[in-house]
């Protein structure tokens, strides 16, 4: 039993999409039957500190400028891992959510801080003698600050960089070999992502509609481990979403 279990675990190492996936003692390496706390207490003050500029931000906006939008948003998100090259096959699909305003606004100029909840990762599939799905999901928080060109009052576009923390992370699987989730040890992953953001944003009154695309420039994984599964994959993820503009005062 246990060297058709061997056989089948070394028939499925195989690379799709680029990542190198081994069922059996590698992939069972990076899984954690502990589950570890979200957050330390280093983790905790800064996000603390960077939810705190945030919201101070947008308090100076809300009293300097009736110009500025601030609210509520959320939305789509369409993540994956990638190497190389970026694409959309086996992604994930998630949602983000979280408030942003816009600070040292202008006719033709802000800057837009957020604090946004986004669900990142991606899916394999793999078929032959053995079929099975496994999904990575990872869940961020983040803190895009962007630069706002104003193109009148119908639109936006907005680029600029992103941190984000990372929160949590599962691998769920399914199929012929396996079924079920667990955690992943938080060692096997870096705690910090950072990339570039830009997008555009279309103004209908008081509602934004908007896409933007994240490209992540760290190297997520973080042990020998993880770097057996996942390479040097980096995050990547579109998102389409509506905002909410809460300011009265804006004109």
């Amino acid at each position: 039993m246990c060297e058709m279990k061997e056989f089948v675990a070394n028939y499925l190492n195989y690379s799709s999409h680029r990542f190198e996936i081994t069922f059996g003692v590698k992939f069972t390496s990076i899984m954690s039957n502990q589950r570890e706390m979200y957050m330390n207490s280093k983790p905790i003050k800064l996000l603390s500190l960077l939810t705190a500029v945030t919201l101070l931000f947008v308090l100076h906006a809300n009293e300097a400028s009736a110009q500025m939008r601030a609210g509520i948003k959320g939305g789509l998100n369409v993540s994956n891992l990638y190497l190389d090259d970026i694409d959309d096959e086996n992604a994930r699909y998630g949602f983000n959510v979280g408030v942003y305003g816009q600070v040292f606004s202008t006719e033709t100029f802000a800057i837009q801080p957020e604090l946004m909840y986004s669900t990142r990762g991606t899916k394999a599939e793999y078929g032959g003698l053995i079929d099975q799905t496994v999904k990575y999901n990872l869940n961020y928080l983040d803190l895009p600050v962007l630069a706002v060109f104003k193109l009148g009052d119908a639109a936006e576009i907005h680029i600029g960089p992103y941190a984000s923390y990372l929160l949590n992370s599962k691998v769920s699987y399914s199929g012929d070999l396996a079924n079920g989730s667990e955690d992943i040890d938080r060692d096997h992953l870096k705690p910090f992502d950072f990339g570039l953001a830009g997008g555009f944003g279309l103004n209908f009154g008081a509602m934004q509609v908007g896409a933007r695309y994240n490209l992540g420039l760290t190297e997520i994984a973080d042990s020998d481990a993880a770097r057996t599964l996942i390479g040097d994959a980096k995050n990547s993820c579109a998102q389409l979403y509506l905002a909410f503009n809460l300011n009265q005062n804006t004109k």
